[in-house]
């Protein structure tokens, strides 16, 4: 599910992340859905905060469930991408998830980093809110 290599964008740590910077860079359309995904994580009990990475050399936002990170967000031109990992024992409840089912597909030909096998969402409307709302509702119910 990629959308034609993107440029990342949110890559000088001196640009703080926010309302008024993300409505000058993104679409308007992008930017509503960016608003949705804010409203749902926060219905659904999450918080997230941008931080600056030095590694990645970009902001990155983390979704956070009480202490347990359960997506990374990041901006690019045209979308954002949200990541999820799991390991291999809770990862194999996403095939029963109604979901699209190319993310599955991806998701079973992922390669672990690690211990962790990541199942990455490209998001650039509204519609594709609701794979991201069930993914995060397993991680969240998972020990």
């Amino acid at each position: 599910m990629e959308a034609n290599n993107p440029a990342q964008l949110l890559r000088d740590p001196a640009q703080e992340p926010g309302g008024r910077l993300f409505r000058d860079i993104l679409s308007e359309q992008l930017y509503r859905t960016y608003e949705e995904l804010l409203k749902i994580v926060s219905e659904m009990g999450l918080s997230h905060e941008w931080r600056w990475y030095n590694d990645g050399k970009a902001w990155l936002c983390k979704i956070i469930h009480k202490k347990k990170t359960v997506a990374w967000l990041s901006l690019w031109e045209n979308v954002f991408k949200t990541g999820f990992y799991f390991t291999e024992n809770t990862g194999a409840g996403i095939k029963s998830l109604d979901i699209d089912n190319r993310l599955k597909s991806s998701f079973a030909q992922n390669k672990p980093i690690g211990k962790l096998i990541p199942l990455t969402l490209e998001i650039d409307n509204k519609p594709k809110l609701e794979d991201f709302r069930k993914i995060a509702e397993y991680k969240m119910a998972l020990k």
